[in-house]
């Protein structure tokens, strides 16, 4: 069991659960996954993912799994959106005057062309016409059930320095 305050070092692949893509990688942390799945980029780092436990850096269901596991266990949980990305949420798409965008963000408005609000939330260009942009703030994901495969790679001290029953002393894992 994983405690709150401790750091969780995971490999962990994200799948698709429904629709015409599913069973595809939408996200991993280990390059021979990467590889095998042909999702494999030259400019990204494949390398296990590290978060202080309890923290609310990651998705929930992820979180909530991590902490029922032992070091060198592997799990696969499927998410409702619930627990993982949100639901699809139509007040988070807008329609904004194109000129206005493009003065403001400097960027010619393009389908697919990543923006950022006033607030600073990130969005995407999902329609563009002589007049108006249309942007998605959604998380890509939102209302998608996902699956993740996550391995704990290793638990190390909590905050006060306590050590847990399943961290070995010089903190290293063997996979």
């Amino acid at each position: 069991m994983v405690e709150p305050g401790e750091i969780a070092i995971v490999h962990l692949t994200g799948r698709l659960v429904d629709g015409p893509d599913a069973g595809e990688v939408f996200e991993t942390t280990d390059v021979d996954v990467a590889l095998s799945e042909g999702v494999y980029h030259d400019h990204r780092h494949f390398k296990p993912f590290e978060f202080r436990v309890g923290e609310g850096h990651v998705i929930p269901g992820l979180e909530r799994a991590v902490r029922e596991m032992s070091r060198g266990e592997t799990r696969t949980v499927v998410l409702d959106p619930k627990e993982a990305y949100g639901q699809r949420d139509e007040s988070q798409v807008v329609t904004v005057p194109r000129d206005e965008l493009e003065a403001r963000s400097d960027v010619t408005a393009e389908e697919d062309e990543l923006v950022r609000s006033a607030t600073g939330d990130v969005g995407w260009i999902t329609a563009v016409s002589d007049d108006s942009v249309t942007v998605d703030f959604n998380h890509e994901l939102a209302g998608e059930r996902v699956e993740f495969e996550i391995r704990l790679l290793e638990v190390h001290a909590s905050e006060t320095g306590k050590k847990t029953d399943d961290t070995q002393s010089n903190d290293t894992a063997t996979p």
